[in-house]
C-alpha cells in the first residue's frame, strides 16, 4: 500500500466517486454532481493507493462555528486499516474550533462513536426525498 492524501479537487477521477459510494452502500448520483458537491465544499480529502482513488470525504462549514461532515467512504478492500479515521481527522483539523454534525449510514454509527461523535436527541432533517430516507433506515415516520 502506497497511500497518498490529497486536500484539493485537482485531477480527481470523478467517475470513480459514484462507483465507490455504491460499493459501500451509500447514496450516489452522477459523477458531475459529485464533482460540484466536492468543489463547493469547505474542505475535501481524497485518498489514493498509487493512482487509484480508494477513499474520500468532505466538510461543509462556515469555518468558525459549524461544520457538517459528508461522503466519508473507503473502498471495502481497504476498510479496517484506519483510512476512514484519517479522513475524518484530517477534515476535522481544517475547522478545529467548530461543532461537527453528520448523519451516518445505518450500521456505521459505531465508527463515528469511536471518533467521539455523540448521538443527538434533537437532530431534525428535511429531505428532498423523504421516502428514500425512510426506506434506507435514516429516518423514522
Amino acid at each position: 500500500m502506497n497511500l497518498r492524501y490529497q486536500d484539493n479537487c485537482q485531477n480527481i477521477p470523478w467517475q470513480r466517486v459514484p462507483i465507490l459510494l455504491n460499493k459501500v452502500g451509500m447514496s450516489f448520483t452522477d459523477a458531475d454532481k459529485h464533482r460540484i458537491s466536492f468543489e463547493s465544499s469547505y474542505s475535501v480529502i481524497f485518498v489514493f493507493d498509487e493512482n487509484e482513488l480508494i477513499g474520500f470525504g468532505r466538510i461543509l462549514s462556515d469555518g468558525v462555528r459549524q461544520s457538517a461532515v459528508y461522503d466519508i467512504a473507503v473502498d471495502p478492500s481497504y476498510q479496517g486499516k484506519k483510512i476512514g479515521l484519517e479522513i475524518v481527522e484530517k477534515l476535522i483539523a481544517t475547522t478545529p474550533d467548530c461543532n461537527f454534525i453528520l448523519y451516518a449510514s445505518p450500521g456505521k454509527e459505531g465508527f463515528y462513536k469511536k471518533l467521539n461523535f455523540k448521538k443527538m436527541k434533537t437532530g431534525m432533517a428535511l429531505f428532498s426525498n423523504p421516502q428514500r430516507m425512510v426506506d434506507g433506515g435514516f429516518i423514522e415516520e
